[in-house]
């Protein structure tokens, strides 16, 4: 029985991963007709909606909350649902198409953000060969990014920019999981997905409001409109369910080599989609920053 439960933990993980390779290569690009922050608060609204419908009880846990519970809370929010989203989004619409996987598997540098910030948030010990492997998936980060070309080049100026935005997006998303473990002991992370979603689409509506965004409406397409729904049921929240499920199932090291199924898919969707193919200095690139993220997420502190 146990073992079955692991078997469809890990599935469940892997369906996640690819759902989001999905999301990154084919999905959220087709919604770059509208503005960034407009995108990113539709993609948090809707499936806020639809959580209220399930999991509407669930506010009554507010009221346990302390004063630093809301504070933790908002940055999580902040974090991982304002910051992070707007950051990644940003960058895959100023590659109109191109390079796609590139930028996605840049956000795979996110656990290298979330050890050093858990060293001065939480005072997590880092163990020793911490350095060693982030040092190189950094570097093959770049080399993935540039190869040996000039990054300050005309040719790459979008794509440099694209790749500061994917990193922003990495620290971003790794702070949002260092606040949310301060939230562990008085939510479960089903409470804090709801909640993340919730404050996110409360702080993205007032920046649309102040930026006059509300415009943006009359901007959406029937496409459009399938796109959000699309996100909001698989890749967006339901994604995150999915993965959270299977989390309960497997171990850390498991899940970690399930979830690379999202760098694989964001190849194979970048390339039935778009066209897009990795130099094979590339793939080699990608290959040792995979494996130095898998070595970090493994590392035992010392």
């Amino acid at each position: 029985m146990e073992e079955r439960k692991t078997k469809i933990g890990g599935l469940a993980i892997v369906l996640a991963a690819t759902l989001w390779g999905l999301d990154g290569i084919v999905l959220t690009p087709r919604l770059y007709n509208l503005d960034t922050k407009f995108v990113v608060f539709m993609l948090h609204l809707l499936p806020f909606i639809g959580m209220n419908f399930i999991f509407y009880k669930e506010y009554r846990v507010l009221k346990k909350f302390t004063k630093y519970d809301y504070i933790f809370m908002t940055l999580v929010a902040l974090f991982g649902g304002v910051i992070g989203t707007l950051s990644i989004v940003k960058a895959l619409f100023l590659l109109n198409f191109q390079h796609l996987t590139i930028v996605t598997l840049l956000q795979k540098l996110q656990p290298v953000f979330a050890i050093v910030l858990a060293r001065f948030i939480l005072k997590e010990k880092i163990a020793r060969k911490f350095v060693v492997w982030a040092v190189l998936a950094l570097f093959a980060g770049y080399f993935l990014t540039f190869e040996f070309s000039n990054p300050f080049s005309v040719d790459h100026q979008n794509m440099l920019e694209a790749s500061m935005y994917a990193i922003v997006a990495a620290f971003a998303f790794g702070s949002s999981t260092v606040f949310g473990k301060r939230m562990v002991s008085t939510i479960t992370h089903k409470q804090t997905l709801f909640f993340r979603y919730g404050l996110t689409t409360l702080i993205l509506a007032v920046v649309n409001v102040l930026s006059d965004n509300l415009v943006e409406f009359s901007k959406i397409t029937t496409l459009n409109w399938q796109i959000f729904i699309i996100i909001g049921l698989t890749s967006g929240s339901g994604a995150a369910f999915i993965y959270y499920y299977g989390l309960r199932h497997v171990k850390a090291n498991v899940a970690t080599i399930c979830e690379l199924s999202f760098p694989i898919s964001s190849i194979l969707f970048d390339y039935l989609f778009n066209g897009s193919v990795l130099s094979p200095f590339q793939w080699v690139s990608m290959s040792v920053m995979v494996f130095s993220i898998i070595k970090i997420t493994k590392l035992k502190v010392n």
